[in-house]
């Protein structure tokens, strides 16, 4: 299992790379809002001021939970670029007019 809050961070590395590749190239895509389904296992954590993690369970391996031990979550993200409201590009150029 992992914590889903690493998923995030890992889809947000991954994005990043893409933006990064495609600086290069003629087309272009807008990234619109990324739907991410997971199935998840909450533990509450009595120390350490009761803290309630979030585990993404993967389903494929042996670690698998009963069904009535998980959760399936849907998150909906929009990314933005800090500091604008504006969608990311993930390849291509900014026109004049988009910059």
């Amino acid at each position: 299992m992992i914590e889903l809050g690493s998923v995030i961070k890992d889809l947000r590395s991954e994005l990043q790379a893409a933006i990064e590749a495609g600086k290069d190239e003629n087309l272009r895509f807008e990234l619109g809002p990324i739907e991410l389904e997971a199935s998840v296992a909450v533990e509450r954590s009595d120390s350490g001021g009761g803290k309630v993690r979030f585990w993404v369970v993967d389903l494929g391996g042996e670690h698998k939970k009963d069904a009535s031990n998980t959760q399936r979550i849907k998150l909906s993200l929009t990314p933005r670029l800090v500091g604008t409201h504006q969608a990311p590009q993930i390849s291509g150029h900014a026109g004049a007019d988009e910059e």
